[in-house]
This record gives structure tokens, C-alpha cells and sequence, in this order.
């Protein structure tokens, strides 16, 4: 005798299973009522966050058959737990737990207001203490090569200058390229400012809005996206949305890279 099956569907009807399917870290599924598609960042008990390729990140229920894999059904389940990963700092390096800051170096990174420098510090601050590197700030880059020759740089010195809006036929391409010290290298992002550097989904805007010239940049981005005129609460605002190098794009992202391994080369 057949056992007593509840379920009343003929089988030719019923869903075949699918493969359960932990969420891994940078596993790329794709949400199948949605269609959104990205990586797995984080999965919490009964959720899962994935991030698409423009960085934005969207929040979804672990349901069965909620996925696609490589264009299949699955069911994501929450990864067992397991030994600690390494973790990493916000700019994607590996952390090192109770590392001490090392001794400041001679050499230094210059950015050109307190702004950069604190969203340097957001991103690159950890790396920062453990090689030893301080970033200080500019109010622009008109005396950049008076600082220069003030600064002296030199093999045991050397001095990293992080520009904004570093363009061909720009001001500050022109007075970039008058500084020709061996021990100095300036390299920039094009950027207007610093604040255009976040990647728009980040600060939950669709784009960054263009200013007219002749007015301030700052104010004038407050003015179309409906924000108070207050720059300083501003970009406190934006600052915190900035959690990871994810959060930034990658025309700044390589830059700094490339002076933190400038100052610190043997």
C-alpha cells in the first residue's frame, strides 16, 4: 500500500526542488521578482544585502527559490558559521589587530582642504597609522610649489600632493606640472571637488548635480538637490554615508593608493 501523501498536487505539477545555496561573501545571484543582481555584502538571520556593479546595495528576504544562479533556481541559506575571516579596513586591506601606529615618517601626503582630508582619513586612516603616514591639508593649490621648496623634500622625505579637478588645461594641471622634484609626486582626481569623489548612490542622490560657472560649487550642489546652504552640514551629511572605499570612485581610489605607496617606498 502506498503511504498517505497530504499533498494533493499531482507530482507531474509540483515544483521540483532546488540546490540550497549558502551566501558567500561575492557570490553574484540575482533576485528573481526583481531582478536585481549583485554580490552578496552581508547576510543577516532571514536576510540577505547584495551589492549591483554601480555600488548600490538593496536588502532581500532569504526566501526558497527567491535566486538565480548562473541563471538557475536557488534557495540562499545563511553561510555556517566558521572560522574568523580576516578582517579588512575600509580601504579593502587586510587588518591587523592591535597593530600600534608607527612612528610619524618625515615624508608626508598633502591634500587640499579639510575635507579631502577627512575623507582620506575615512577611508585610509588605519593603513595610515600603521605606515607611519600624516596627511596634512592645503587651502588650494596656488602655492603649492613655495610649499614644495618649504617642505624640501628628499629620498627619506618624500611628499605625496593630492589635487582636486586635475585636468588637461585646468589651473591646477598647470601648477601641478611646474613642480618637478624628484621626491615629490602630485597626482589628482578630476573631480571639481573633493565631495564628487562619493559615488552618488552612496549619499543616495541620482547624480551630482552640474553647477553653473561663476557660482560656488559647494553651494550650488546644496541649491539643486534642495538642501540647506549650509556646506559644513553638508558635507557632515555625506561623510557619513561614506563607509568603505566602495562608497568612492575609482579615479580617487587609485590616486591615494598611489601616494600612500609613493611615501612609504623604501
Amino acid at each position: 500500500m502506498r503511504a498517505y501523501d497530504p499533498d494533493l498536487t499531482p507530482s507531474w505539477k509540483r515544483s521540483a526542488p532546488v540546490p540550497e545555496v549558502p551566501a558567500d561573501p561575492d557570490l553574484v545571484v540575482e533576485e528573481v521578482s526583481t531582478g536585481f543582481c549583485g554580490a552578496v555584502i552581508g547576510c543577516e538571520a532571514g536576510t540577505v544585502t547584495l551589492e549591483d556593479r554601480f555600488g548600490k546595495h538593496r536588502v532581500f528576504p532569504l526566501e526558497p527559490r527567491g535566486f538565480l544562479l548562473e541563471g538557475r533556481p536557488v534557495t540562499l541559506v545563511r553561510p555556517p558559521a566558521g572560522p574568523a575571516r580576516p578582517s579588512r579596513t575600509a580601504s579593502g586591506s587586510i587588518a591587523v589587530p592591535g597593530a600600534r601606529a608607527r612612528v610619524a615618517r618625515a615624508g608626508r601626503i598633502y591634500v587640499e582642504g579639510r575635507h579631502d582630508a577627512e575623507l582620506v582619513e575615512r577611508v585610509w586612516g588605519d593603513d595610515l597609522r600603521i605606515e607611519g603616514v600624516v596627511v596634512e591639508y592645503l587651502e588650494g593649490v596656488d602655492d603649492l610649489p613655495a610649499v614644495v621648496r618649504d617642505f624640501g623634500p628628499g629620498p627619506d622625505a618624500r611628499l605625496g600632493v593630492l589635487v582636486d579637478h586635475l585636468v588637461p588645461g585646468s589651473k591646477e594641471s598647470r601648477i601641478a606640472a611646474s613642480v618637478t622634484d624628484e621626491h615629490t609626486l602630485v597626482v589628482g582626481h578630476p573631480c571639481i571637488d573633493i565631495w564628487e569623489a562619493v559615488k552618488p548612490a552612496s549619499v543616495g542622490i541620482p547624480a551630482w548635480p552640474s553647477v553653473p560657472r561663476g557660482q560656488d560649487w559647494k553651494t550650488g550642489v546644496c541649491r539643486a538637490l534642495g538642501w540647506p546652504e549650509n556646506t559644513g552640514a553638508a558635507w557632515r551629511h555625506i561623510l557619513s554615508r561614506v563607509h568603505s572605499y566602495k562608497d568612492l570612485e575609482p579615479e580617487l581610489l587609485g590616486r591615494v593608493e598611489e601616494l600612500i605607496d609613493f611615501v612609504t617606498a623604501p
